[in-house]
Order: structure tokens, then C-alpha cells, then sequence
């Protein structure tokens, strides 16, 4: 029987295609920048609705700034201080080139996230090329073999195995795809409302405000990191020989979807909390 007119094997090679170009679909996703998604068009809108809303953070800011000196003075003559003046102007002066270069800030933020997850894939492209790993999951030869040699009423199992197979794949394949989508989104609402949380820079009892705002978006910068070397991992436990099980092929598919489940669950689990990965290891 040839392999292009079986079935199983088809529908399982399929299934293992569509996953590997996800991982590649992901690397992609999180090597591009905001600015260059969906060519930019989503970009536009965001740049236009933090352009709105810096004169509401500008005039957040002027009230901020006045709270902050009525609760930390006392008095007016406090204020008069040349010294406590020169302190006030400069916290001033500083935080509206915050509102107002905010997002020049945060795109440069974003670089530095994004240059780490490149180093990444590099490195890791560096040792597939040594080794001449494959990356990605690739149906064993044994396996195909096995499939081949069965008859008719032998390939009966093995092709609710290949069904059950095929949709875990399937779905993983898209809530992986759409918690990278989701941390998109994250970036965009973020550059979108950020003159909001970064005029509170301007009192010195909001300016944790400003501060959380700045550590939340780097937790965010920094998910791409996780997830590269998620998938990297991955890569690395998918291209190994898997352990099949003896005997005949039905018991060597349920092995080997089994264990190629169990990693694409901690693959896909990770991708999912790759922001409390980041809040438990810098505390951001």
C-alpha cells in the first residue's frame, strides 16, 4: 500500500504540518514588531488613539502634579523653597516628556524585548544547523511502516486513534495561536491608553501608578522570550526518538500521540502562562 493513499498516515502527517507551521507562524508573530503587523493598519489607529488621548493625560498630569504638592507641603512657603521649587519643576518637566514621548519610550522598551527573543533564535538556529536536528514533529518511519503493514479490519482502530490525534492537534494548534494574538492585543491597548497611567508620574503619591504601568508592559515585552524558548524546548523533545511502545501499531500511534500530546500540553501551558513565568522570575 503506498503512503499517499493511506489514510491514517495522511491525516496524521497533516495534522503534524499544520502544528509545525504554527511554530513557525509564532516565530514570525513574535519577531515582528507592532508597527509592522497586519502591515501596519492596526498600528495607525493606535498611534491615533494615543494622540487623542495625550490632552487627557496632560491635564491628568497638571492634577497629579497639584495633589502631590498639596500632600507633600505643608505650607505655601515650602513651595517657595528655591530647592523644593527646582524638585517640582523637574519632576514636572519629566514626567509630561513622559506622556508626551510615551510611546517612543515604549517601542524602545519593545526592541530590547524583542532583541533578546532574536539572540534566542539565533543561538538555537545555530545548534540545529550543527546537529542537523529537524524542527518541528515528524511522524517516525516505524510508525509508517507499521500502519502500512496493517489490513483492513486492523486499520479500524487506528483510525479513531488518528481522528482523537488529529483534533487534540488542532485545537492546541489554535489556542497557542491565539494567546499569541492575545499578547498582540495587549500590546496595543497598552501603547493605546499609556498617556493615562504615565501622567500619574507627576505626583509623588501616584507616581506608583506610573511605575506598575512601566513593569506590566515589560512583563509583556518579555513573554516573547518565554515562549521562543517554550517552542525551542519543544523542538528539542519532538526531533528526539520517541518512545514507542511493542507490539503492534495500534499500540505504537496511542504511544506516540500520547507523548507527543503530553509535550504540545506543556508546550501550549507554558505559552499561556508565560506571564506569570515573567512575574515570578522578575517580579514584574
Amino acid at each position: 500500500m503506498l503512503i499517499g493513499s493511506n489514510w491514517i498516515i495522511n491525516n496524521l502527517t497533516k495534522s503534524l504540518n499544520t502544528w509545525n507551521e504554527s511554530l513557525t507562524d509564532i516565530i514570525n508573530l513574535i519577531t515582528s514588531s507592532p508597527e509592522e503587523f497586519k502591515n501596519g493598519s492596526v498600528w495607525a489607529i493606535i498611534e491615533k488613539i494615543n494622540g487623542g488621548l495625550q490632552a487627557v493625560g496632560l491635564a491628568l498630569l497638571v492634577l497629579f502634579f497639584v495633589v502631590g504638592i498639596l500632600k507633600t507641603c505643608t505650607s505655601l512657603n515650602e513651595v517657595k523653597k528655591p530647592e523644593h521649587a527646582f524638585k517640582y519643576f523637574i519632576r514636572f518637566v519629566l514626567a509630561k516628556a513622559i506622556v508626551t514621548y510615551g510611546m517612543e519610550l515604549m517601542l524602545a522598551i519593545f526592541k530590547i524585548g524583542q532583541g533578546i527573543c532574536n539572540r534566542v533564535i539565533e543561538a538555537a538556529s545555530v545548534e540545529y544547523i550543527l546537529e542537523g536536528l529537524p524542527i518541528g514533529a515528524e511522524l517516525p518511519e516505524e510508525i509508517v511502516t507499521a500502519i502500512l503493514n496493517c489490513g483492513f479490519l486492523e486499520s479500524i482502530p487506528l483510525w479513531a486513534v488518528t481522528i482523537i490525534g488529529s483534533l487534540f492537534i488542532t485545537i492546541m494548534t489554535y489556542i497557542m495561536i491565539m494567546t499569541i494574538y492575545g499578547r498582540f492585543f495587549k500590546l496595543y491597548i497598552y501603547a493605546a491608553l499609556a498617556p493615562i497611567p504615565l501622567s500619574c508620574f507627576s505626583g509623588e503619591s501616584t507616581q506608583h501608578i506610573g511605575i506598575s504601568f512601566f513593569k506590566s508592559f515589560c512583563g509583556v515585552c518579555l513573554e516573547s522570550a518565554v515562549i521562543v524558548l517554550a517552542c525551542v524546548i519543544f523542538t528539542y523533545f519532538a526531533s528526539s526518538p520517541p518512545a514507542l511502545a511493542d507490539g503492534d501499531a495500534i499500540n505504537m500511534v496511542w504511544s506516540y500521540v500520547g507523548e507527543l500530546a503530553f509535550n504540545m500540553l506543556v508546550l501550549v501551558g507554558t505559552i499561556k502562562m508565560s506571564d506569570r513565568v515573567i512575574k515570578e522570575m522578575m517580579g514584574i
